[in-house]
């Protein structure tokens, strides 16, 4: 069997009853319904190192993306179905704990996928001194700003505008901004989370997303976040 046929295929996918199941030995920690018909669910793996996270994007056709960061926020791997890892040594490493000690973080690396395609990314983040409560969960919101490459230095996707931290879960959440897929076109992209849903709350593994789903826009196919909310197809 292909590798990449054999990872998806332990990965998870919804049960039939309309609950999302996390893989054997992984716990789920938050569920979060978001702007642009999505929702996500997050959770923890035994066999991976302490503070690695993964998230589960799912639209009304379920699972689309997954992806896998640490601590520090960064991207290690993701599946859209192809697998796509952080490559070793990166130039300017993304941290969060700088960005929350000393209010801004900047980050440079690089990307490979599992069809030997790759992409550099530069860019930002920084706090704006803001904090927001949604869904009764106070959150710190960010700016950011960065570019992607390809290998040859062609801009893939450019991006700006906020995002929002938690910093207790270590975790970026999408917000409002714009976005150029390299045509030099910017175009609105929204994707901030709506509700935060814990173990034993009503949605909790929902894998029906509930926000934007009947709105068919002209942008129904554009990114709903501007990175690493981050780590996004």
């Amino acid at each position: 069997m292909n590798r990449l046929v054999l990872i998806l295929s332990l990965l998870p996918f919804p049960a039939f009853a309309g609950t999302w199941e996390a893989p054997v030995g992984c716990d789920v920690f938050l569920t979060v319904q978001s702007k642009g018909c999505r929702v996500s669910h997050y959770y923890r793996c035994e066999a991976d190192r302490p503070g690695d996270q993964w998230r589960v994007d799912l639209d009304q056709e379920g699972p689309f993306f997954y992806s896998k960061i640490d601590s520090e926020g960064q991207w290690l791997e993701s599946y859209d179905p192809i697998r796509q890892d952080l490559d070793p040594s990166p130039a300017d490493p993304a941290s969060f704990s700088e960005l929350i000690a000393e209010g801004m973080d900047t980050w440079s690396f690089s990307l490979s996928k599992a069809d030997g395609t790759g992409s550099r990314a530069e860019g930002y983040d920084r706090l704006t001194g803001q904090s927001f409560v949604i869904d009764g969960i106070t959150l710190q919101q960010t700016e950011v700003d960065f570019t992607e490459y390809d290998r040859s230095g062609t801009v893939l996707r450019r991006s700006k505008g906020n995002e929002y931290v938690n910093p207790d879960w270590r975790l970026f959440f999408a917000g409002p901004g714009e976005t150029d897929l390299g045509d030099g076109q910017w175009l609105p992209i929204d994707g901030s989370p709506m509700q935060f849903i814990m173990p034993g709350e009503d949605g909790f593994l929902s894998t029906q997303p509930i926000f934007d789903c009947d709105a068919l826009t002209a942008e129904a196919d554009l990114p709903q976040s501007l990175w690493r909310a981050r780590y996004e197809p």
